[in-house]
């Protein structure tokens, strides 16, 4: 299961819309978790460098569910361009890992 394991990360502006993306994307079981932490961001945007707070949100998830939670990012991301970066993960704990697989399986 090691080898479906992915890290889904994006950002948000707000708390509420991380609040948001986490809760909707765990209660759909398109993700096990979801991790919210308090960033800043230094970022070239429409010609400038733009320096801001940010949240980052990390989603715990598998391949084979990625396409689905991108969609669902996509649909209900407050941003013009969103960051939604997948990372695959080379090793974790392996009940971990079946534990992501089992929280995010389709009925």
């Amino acid at each position: 299961m090691t080898q479906n394991l992915l890290l889904v990360l994006t950002t948000v502006a707000t708390r509420a819309d991380a609040d948001a993306l986490a809760r909707a994307m765990v209660e759909q079981r398109l993700a096990a978790c979801a991790q919210i932490s308090a960033i800043d961001s230094v970022y070239w945007w429409q010609g400038a460098v733009q320096a801001e707070g940010e949240f980052r949100v990390l989603f715990k998830t598998t391949a084979e569910r990625y396409p689905a939670l991108e969609s669902a990012l996509r649909a209900s991301h407050p941003y013009e361009l969103p960051a939604i970066v997948a990372l695959p993960v080379a090793q974790a704990l392996p009940e971990f890992a079946n534990w992501v697989g089992t929280e995010t399986r389709t009925a």
